[in-house]
């Protein structure tokens, strides 16, 4: 298999003079970029990193940031991303588990840089006006890398680490091989045709934002950098690039159509809707439909370690449904308390979802953390971490994390099956659900709501009891919140809501309780 950096020159020798990346004023043609991502990868080279050493970048979706990622690949060197919000700790901790040889770093990350004692040890590339002990461009003035690759597809591409609920970030390291397997399949399963562009705004710090960015390599596409999430910015790119497909998490589409700019935003080049990252509410996919009528909606359900679980390309048909195993995948759901990926749950059964660790966009294991390890990967399976079921038709439904089950009176209940209900009122906007500890129940079911228009408790109730939702699972509790905690990736973080971690609404009463 082609390694990464011989992946992008198929790109720079088929489409030289054809638009690859733009970031505000900044136009690269695949020529252009291919030039100075040969310089950077030189400079990194006279800097003292070496082919398998790893190179900790702290930076937002800027043109540097996605030229170092490039770098990397053509130096054999290990791209390693983090979150540019890292906090000092987050920094030394990192720095340390990955061994990095150098960081990378703009204004917007340089106090924690500055306050990590470990990255103070490095050499350290500073951006803009930011200090460090060599600037980035006196970094790409040295004498450029050999336009042929140092490394090779076995070679480790990438260290991602991931963000966890609890305890320290694990890294999950990729070889080029998983990166190049996972990008392709996310272009057939998009069904991305040559000179298809897209929006950069998904971190490339993350999995999406990594997979657009070496999607658009591979189809000779655009990549335009958004380094900071603004709904109205992202709808004048799509209109002034023509970008033709779109891969978010649901937040950030849910922004885009409550921009006061939409209704008359230039959006009819995007073709292609996909998302990922978290599920996506029935009233959500509903109004995007009707707001894009794309020719492809895609739910892509996936990892930082195995990129691809499952895909649904035509996310409307069933709602909540995450689809069949991707190309390079085999999944399974077993019991909640399986010992083994032999102990099949049945059908329609809430089971934790497997993947086969054979599959070519697998990892190979957690990164210097053999009890992550242990607990995840067993017989040669991953297990996810993720509860789900497959229905009568083999279709897969994510239900939520094994942590976020609510247990209440005995019984395991999804937050996702209650906030699709939710999500089709009118007067919700967004909606989470949570279990907050009780005495009598063990947990009680409590829906967190960011109003759109005035709605009370008992017209939401009420909502719920004409629904098909089961009796058990109806909040018992609803409260009216300013918005709800999310992860820098729109993930719902339910266990601040547990945990009383949030602003109430106060235009009307706060928290209301039905009645059993």
């Amino acid at each position: 298999m082609l390694d990464l950096g011989r992946t992008f020159l198929q790109s720079v020798e088929r489409s030289p003079n054809t638009l690859a990346l733009v970031d505000g004023d900044i136009r690269l043609t695949y020529a252009q970029w291919h030039d100075t991502i040969l310089k950077a990868a030189g400079g990194l080279r006279e800097l003292g990193l070496a082919r398998g050493d790893r190179l900790l970048v702290v930076l937002q979706n800027r043109w540097e940031m996605a030229t170092l990622h490039w770098a990397c690949q053509f130096a054999g060197i290990v791209m390693t991303p983090l979150n540019w919000r890292a906090k000092p700790d987050e920094l030394d901790y990192c720095v340390t588990d990955a061994g990095a040889k150098a960081v990378v770093f703009e204004p917007v990350s340089a106090d924690a840089v500055y306050a990590s004692e470990a990255a103070q040890k490095l050499p350290r590339i500073a951006l803009d006006d930011a200090h460090g002990t060599i600037s980035f461009d006196a970094l790409l003035s040295g004498q450029a890398a050999s336009v042929t690759t140092e490394a090779t597809a076995d070679d480790i591409s990438l260290i991602l680490y991931t963000s966890g609920t609890t305890g320290k970030a694990k890294g999950v390291p990729r070889r080029h091989r998983h990166e190049r397997a996972a990008a392709l399949a996310h272009v057939a399963q998009n069904l991305y045709r040559y000179g298809e562009r897209t929006l950069g705004v998904m971190p490339l710090y993350h999995t999406m934002g990594v997979r657009s960015l070496l999607a658009m390599a591979l189809v000779d596409g655009l990549f335009v950098c958004v380094r900071r999430w603004n709904a109205a910015l992202a709808l004048e790119s799509i209109g002034a690039f023509e970008l033709t497909c779109l891969y978010l998490v649901p937040t950030l589409y849910h922004d885009l159509l409550a921009a006061p700019g939409f209704a008359n935003a230039s959006i009819g080049s995007v073709t292609k809707l996909g998302f990922a990252g978290a599920p996506m509410s029935d009233g959500l996919l509903k109004r995007l439909s009707a707001a894009f009528k794309p020719e492809l909606f895609v739910n892509h359900y996936g990892s930082s370690e195995v990129y691809t679980f499952s895909i649904d390309q035509d996310a409307t048909r069933k709602p909540g449904s995450a689809g069949r195993a991707g190309i390079n995948t085999r999944l399974r759901v077993v019991k909640l308390d399986a010992a083994s990926p032999a102990d099949f749950a049945a059908v329609h059964e809430e089971g934790q979802i497997i993947a086969d660790l054979l599959g070519d966009e697998a990892f190979e294991g957690y990164w210097n953390r053999p009890d992550a390890n242990a607990k995840s990967l067993r017989d040669g399976w991953y297990f996810t971490g993720d509860t789900g079921f497959f229905d009568q038709d083999g279709d897969l439904f994510v239900s939520g994390r094994v942590d976020d089950m609510i247990i209440s009176g005995g019984e395991n209940i999804s937050p996702v099956d209650i906030e699709s209900v939710l999500s089709l009122h009118p007067a919700v906007d967004e909606v989470a659900v949570a279990g907050v500890k009780d005495e009598r129940w063990g947990q009680r079911v409590v829906a967190f709501i960011k109003r759109r228009d005035y709605v009370d408790s008992g017209a939401l109730d009420a909502w719920c009891r004409e629904s098909d939702l089961v009796n058990f699972k109806r909040p018992r509790d609803y409260v009216f919140v300013d918005d709800i905690p999310k992860s820098p990736v729109g993930k719902i973080l339910r266990r601040k809501l547990s945990a009383g971690e949030y602003d109430i609404d106060t235009t009307n009463n706060p928290t209301e309780t039905t009645k059993e």
